[in-house]
């Protein structure tokens, strides 16, 4: 009784062969896609059997008459193959080689033994192992691990009679696996891969076989854009003839040592196979041909993405000196583009050229340090050795103390992104939030106990908590407000009882007298993390209780909280029945501040969300603006960016007088921002009563920027084995150009304040499915780019009280393009493409706020144009 396939003595089975690659769209018919077929004839005949085992067999496997086609009927002039030789195609080498026989050792059905000869090319190997691979099957129903061309992977089998079915989990399988994946979800790849064969017997050998493998791989932020790969083989019986006789012994290897002593026995699995690029650029070369995309007024681009991309791609193949020599030769204005690129490319070679050509001890070189710095933090798969090499720095001399700051910033960033990767464990991580909780509790000066803040904020360590609290509640000022919005980064399971505590008491003012900033916030976290009925409605009740400006603050956050439906407005609702809370005397209050959220996109996949608050002093002078946005999808959620204007200690200009707790703060106006989870170091306007007349006097209203550069965020690579033996290769690139700047403007002739923020943003995709078979190439490559500007302006006019506050959230209209381009290339240089895509005028929008702001606005433009009519 055998439990494997049996062939029998003395005969040859002949076989016809096929096996087709397919590169398309995912929700295209195979039929549109680009791709190619493999067929031959392929003899099997029994070799030896086992005298003490019937279920041993020796099987002899021969490829011969080999094609290679078109997978899809095209006309003369785009088939590559057309009038051209296999052996032209494959090229006579390895077409030798393809059709010299294997044996494989059968045992129950499993291959046991893969016998090859050692010096051809793995490629044909990997087509012979594909081959064998489908020889490989057990005559009874059940799930076992199997080796095959795959790795170690889980099967199923199904058997019903004659037929049997066989269920490969990719997902399982064992072998070296190379690429990486996205930082957060929401930028990152989804796959699926399915893979089934069914076989059809006759005289218990293999009378048919049908293999069919997909792989599909879709971008989380917008699931249209995939691309999908399917391999199939095909194995059909055609005749069976008289063949060669059994040869005799007793041990498999004196058997094959009798037939060729050059045999010898190899792995079943696939060896990895690259092919050379013939005719691709040098780096240097690329650098030359896209180097006019990268100068800084040209950073709105989509081009400017596209070439960085493109670039990054061609980095991560080059080595230390190449690298150097290029960034060693450039100017000024293009080298932090070219910082940007290199710290992208995160490989061990680009990394090590970087911090070769960067100086610290240089304080004039501040700039490429910063970019260098920022693209490590926005880094999608940050090593080990990445972080190493920041504390190293931060260890050692750093000329500029903005940099400095920025480092141990950027290292805050990096240790979340590792232990989100379950590498907290790491000896790099452990020294770097060892260093930076041990000196924060050591730090004396206020910016230094800043600068550790700042990076504790990024790094949101559970065990960073305690620390935070003691600065929120016992700090003043800036140091206090830094605490408190670290802690509002933390997810709300994080925030634990004695969070909950010290929120109520800073917010409630049960120890100290606090300022509006840090009270507002303490309230934000409550109302976020899961209130208790008691909290909301002591929140309630202080309303009223409260300076004009935060009463009003406080009103609009839990009015948003309830046309928001956000997670605790049940709780709100609930609280709302009270009358004692709910009257008009609370629910009337006049003021300008306010808080908003409403919706950017709403889309199937992801939706994004802007909110948007302003607080203002009693006396009608900005204390904070905050504009947020977030993209969400099912389960994962992105901080996309923050942009935060603090004023404070400005009453003395305009003779008014300070709110509570805020009479001795020294006069300050800054920027801060997040963005794509990381928070940057923020940068101030003025610091200081001198510091602020002497811009004042000078102000020319020119923006200041927070950040400019060009950022990587979609980073996904994922090499494939087909089981047909080709390699495949899935890689998705997306990147962003930003230039994120803020100014402040007063003017105290018209009594009259206004910031503006503006966010320029270029984003480029670019997906990239290919099947490398040495002899040809085949793939899509999908593209998508926008481009567009969100600014935000908020006026004030305090000749009056209530002052007029007028805020305006605008974005312009923006081009998007999506293409898509399918190929087939042989190494001789002859190639098929098809292009497809289409390009539209996205419509430019004015975000709503709440209605109140729409009337103010009326009023200030109209106040403004009849001031300028009055003039003489």
């Amino acid at each position: 009784h055998t439990t494997g396939p049996s062939l029998n003595n003395d005969k040859l089975y002949k076989f016809a062969y096929t096996a087709e690659v397919y590169v398309g769209s995912v929700k295209a018919s195979l039929q549109r896609s680009a791709g190619y077929r493999f067929s031959s004839g392929v003899d099997v005949n029994l070799l030896w059997r086992n005298p003490e085992n019937d279920d041993d067999q020796l099987v002899k496997i021969m490829i011969r008459d080999v094609q290679v086609e078109t997978v899809n009927e095209r006309p003369a002039d785009k088939n590559i193959f057309k009038g051209k030789s296999t052996e032209k195609i494959i090229g006579k080498e390895y077409l030798e080689a393809l059709q010299r026989p294997i044996v494989v050792e059968l045992t129950r059905g499993k291959v046991k033994n893969f016998y090859s000869y050692q010096n051809e090319p793995a490629f044909t190997q990997n087509i012979k192992r594909g081959l064998a691979s489908l020889f490989q099957l057990q005559l009874h129903s059940g799930s076992a691990p199997e080796v095959d061309i795959s790795g170690k992977c889980d099967t199923t089998y199904n058997v019903r009679q004659d037929q049997v079915t066989k269920i490969k989990a990719l997902d399982s399988c064992e072998r070296e696996k190379h690429g990486f994946t996205s930082h957060n979800p929401i930028l990152d790849v989804s796959s699926k891969s399915t893979s089934a064969t069914t076989y059809v017997l006759e005289d218990s050998f293999i009378k048919s076989a049908k293999a069919e493998e997909n792989y599909v791989f879709v971008l989380n932020s917008r699931r249209k854009t995939g691309s999908k790969i399917v391999s199939k083989q095909r194995l059909e019986l055609k005749s069976i003839q008289a063949g060669p006789g059994l040869m005799a012994g007793k041990q498999v290897a004196g058997v094959i040592k009798t037939l060729d002593s050059s045999y010898v026995a190899l792995s079943l699995v696939a060896e990895p196979v690259k092919s050379e690029c013939k005719k691709c650029p040098s780096l240097s070369e690329h650098w030359q041909s896209i180097r006019e995309h990268m100068y800084p007024d040209k950073l709105s681009n989509a081009e400017a993405v596209r070439s960085f991309l493109s670039f990054i791609q061609n980095i991560r193949k080059a080595t230390k000196e190449e690298i150097l020599q290029i960034i060693r030769s450039e100017n000024k204005e293009l080298l932090p583009q070219m910082v940007d690129a290199v710290t992208s490319a995160q490989t061990p070679a680009s990394l090590e050229a970087v911090l070769d050509f960067l100086d610290f001890k240089d304080a004039s070189a501040s700039l490429l340090q910063e970019r260098f710095l920022y693209a490590c933090g926005f880094a999608s798969h940050p090593t080990e050795m990445l972080l190493k090499s920041l504390t190293d720095k931060f260890k050692g001399d750093i000329a500029n103390e903005e940099i400095r700051e920025t480092v141990v910033i950027v290292m805050g960033a990096l240790i979340r992104k590792l232990c989100e990767r379950e590498g907290c464990k790491l000896p790099a991580v452990l020294e770097a939030k060892r260093l930076i909780l041990n000196r924060l509790e050591k730090a004396k000066k206020d910016d230094n106990v800043r600068m550790y803040l700042l990076a504790l904020k990024n790094a949101l360590l559970p065990e960073a908590i305690p620390l935070l609290l003691k600065y929120a509640e016992s700090e003043e000022g800036p140091i206090s407000n830094l605490a408190a919005t670290a802690l509002q980064r933390y997810d709300p399971s994080f925030l634990t009882k004695e969070v909950k505590e010290t929120m109520n008491r800073i917010y409630h003012q049960n120890r100290r007298v606090h300022e509006k900033t840090v009270r507002t916030t303490a309230a934000a976290i409550i109302l976020n993390s899961n209130p208790s009925y008691m909290e909301v409605k002591n929140i309630l009740l202080s309303i009223g209780e409260l300076p004009l400006e935060m009463s009003k603050y406080m009103l609009s956050m839990i009015q948003d909280i309830l046309h928001f439906e956000m997670p605790s407005s049940k709780t709100v609702r609930r609280v709302l029945k009270d009358m004692r809370t709910h009257n008009y005397d609370r629910f009337s209050k006049t003021g300008s501040s306010s808080a908003y959220s409403g919706y950017i996109t709403r889309g199937p996949d992801v939706s994004s969300t802007y909110s948007l608050d302003i607080l203002y002093s009693g006396s009608g002078i900005l204390r904070r603006s905050n504009l947020n946005i977030r993209i969400f999808d099912r389960n994962a959620e992105l901080h996309a960016s923050q942009v935060v204007i603090e004023a404070q200690g400005l009453e003395s200009i305009i003779a008014a007088t300070p709110d509570e707790g805020e009479e001795n703060l020294d006069s300050f106006a800054g920027m801060s921002a997040i963005l794509f989870d990381v928070q940057l170091r923020p940068v101030t306007f003025f610091q200081g009563y001198g510091d602020l007349m002497s811009k004042m006097l000078s102000a020319t209203g020119d923006s200041m920027n927070v950040v400019k550069g060009l950022i990587l965020l979609t980073d996904y690579s994922q090499e494939i084995q087909l089981q047909s033996g080709p390699s495949a290769s899935m890689e998705f690139l997306g990147g962003l150009a930003i230039d994120i700047s803020g100014g402040m403007e007063f003017s105290l002739w018209y009594r009259e304040s206004k910031t503006n923020v503006k966010n320029r943003v270029a984003t480029f995709v670019s997906g990239n499915a290919e099947v490398d078979s040495f002899f040809v190439k085949t793939g899509m490559e999908t593209t998508l780019e926008v481009e567009t500007s969100l600014d935000f302006i908020s006026t004030v006019q305090f000749s009056q009280y209530p002052f007029l506050v007028c805020m305006q959230m605008d974005r312009v209209e923006s081009p998007f393009r999506h293409y898509v381009t399918k190929y087939e290339s042989l190494p001789s240089g002859r190639r098929y493409t098809a292009k497809g895509g289409k390009a539209v005028l996205l419509a430019g929008n004015e975000y709503p706020l709440h209605q109140e702001n729409s009337n103010m606005c009326k009023q200030v433009f109209s106040a403004k144009s009849e001031s300028s009519s009055n003039w003489f």
